[in-house]
């Protein structure tokens, strides 16, 4: 067999830190390649004779497990090797096939290897917002394994727990907490989808994810007319920032980075046509008389292909996502003026328009399952999260309803 495999330490390229890879370098045929095992050290912790990594290394609770970690990742790479061999398949092979086998494999024990492709796939998909929360999460739990790789086994009740308690000692939220759980969550879900993770060993069984409520962000229809009311020129700098969000109102609560990426040619027999970008589902939504009179004023002479508001103005899925964001903090800083000129003591943010259609669908008796529809969200769950209370008024009613 003309195939091998050995540990070695990349003294090519090293990270800022002065830490270098450990590798599997693949020799076929005489053609190198090499799979990167996730573990970083200096080159003074690293035995060159021996290939292993020295007692002198501080990065990991024991060097033994470290090392029997790659000794591990060796065998299941040559293991995949001799299979091949057996079968008559391997010289058939070239040595970035046998990689690309092998990193496969390494994916399979590596939470952050696996996590790495989940974003490169994202990426190429142009899921920018997802790709970005995924590195988030990534960089977060580097930073609690001090860069040490961490494997799908290590993810545990006890892993949860001890992440959870490291978070909250830092005086920061359960909501902050919740969103990389979940993340995790989401993570671990595909790497049992995909047959790489044994669902035995899905640690959420357990583990409840917990938040807190956060503070209702809806207003009244008497605020959101107030808002509509307000005179405004087309050169007033508040000018878009007010027909954005009652746009966002009026089209159910049409979240944001859907409002930016609306084309002229979305616009169908009296209707708007889009899919939304969080869960690509179609929607189609009527168009009232408040929102054509707005329409109107942006799509004026424009064609088909051109977004609908000045928002996006880049190509690349890359830029035009920071395009919405800045957009967004703009947007944000504005709606604080307006509130003050409408005088409503609520902050307002681009999501009070969303908040603000569920809570008077829910206060008109409408179903919660049609309002999650109409917002587009994938469960119910979500949905109340947005639901305000009733308000204290309509309580009162039903009080009385009941006791006379």
């Amino acid at each position: 067999m003309k195939t091998n495999i050995i540990l070695a330490l990349d003294n090519r390229r090293p990270k800022a830190d002065g830490t270098h890879a450990i590798l599997l370098r693949i020799v076929h045929h005489r053609i190198p390649s090499q799979v990167t095992t996730g573990i970083y050290i200096k080159p003074k912790d690293w035995d060159e004779k021996k290939r292993i990594v020295l007692p002198s290394y501080k990065g990991t609770e024991t060097v033994a497990r470290l090392n029997n970690l790659l000794q591990k990742k060796k065998t299941e790479a040559m293991d995949i090797i001799l299979k091949l061999d057996e079968k008559k398949k391997l010289d058939a092979l070239t040595v970035l096939q046998i990689k690309e086998l092998i990193e496969k494999k390494t994916d399979r024990s590596s939470f952050f290897s696996y996590t790495e492709r989940l974003i490169s796939e994202m990426e190429e998909a142009n899921r920018i917002g997802n790709a970005r929360l995924y590195k988030f999460t990534l960089s977060v739990l580097k930073t609690f394994r001090g860069q040490k790789d961490l494997l799908f086994e290590d993810i545990n009740l006890a892993f949860l727990t001890k992440f959870e308690t490291a978070h909250l000692k830092k005086g920061k939220s359960y909501n902050g907490l919740s969103v990389y759980l979940r993340t995790i969550r989401a993570i671990f879900n595909s790497a049992i989808k995909a047959g790489l993770v044994d669902r035995e060993s899905y640690p959420f069984v357990n583990y409840e994810i917990k938040s807190t409520k956060t503070r209702k962000r809806a207003i009244s229809l008497e605020a959101i007319q107030r808002i509509e009311k307000l005179v405004l020129l087309d050169t007033h700098p508040l000018y878009h920032a007010r027909n954005y969000f009652l746009v966002s109102f009026y089209l159910r609560g049409m979240s944001f980075a859907d409002l930016a990426q609306l084309k002229v040619g979305d616009i169908i027999d009296g209707r708007v046509n889009y899919q939304r970008r969080k869960t690509d589902k179609p929607y189609s939504v009527k168009i009232i008389d408040e929102v054509r009179q707005i329409l109107n004023i942006y799509i004026k002479d424009k064609p088909k292909e051109a977004y609908i508001f000045p928002i996006i103005d880049r190509i690349t899925p890359q830029e035009q996502y920071k395009d919405i964001e800045w957009a967004r903090k703009r947007f944000n800083n504005k709606l604080k003026d307006i509130a003050g000129l409408c005088n409503i003591d609520e902050i307002l943010t681009s999501y009070v328009s969303r908040h603000s259609f569920a809570t008077r669908a829910k206060n008109l008796g409408i179903p919660i399952a049609n309002i999650s529809d109409m917002l587009g969200h994938g469960d119910i769950k979500t949905t109340e999260i947005y639901l305000d209370s009733l308000p204290t008024a309509l309580l009162d009613e039903d009080h009385e309803k009941v006791v006379r």
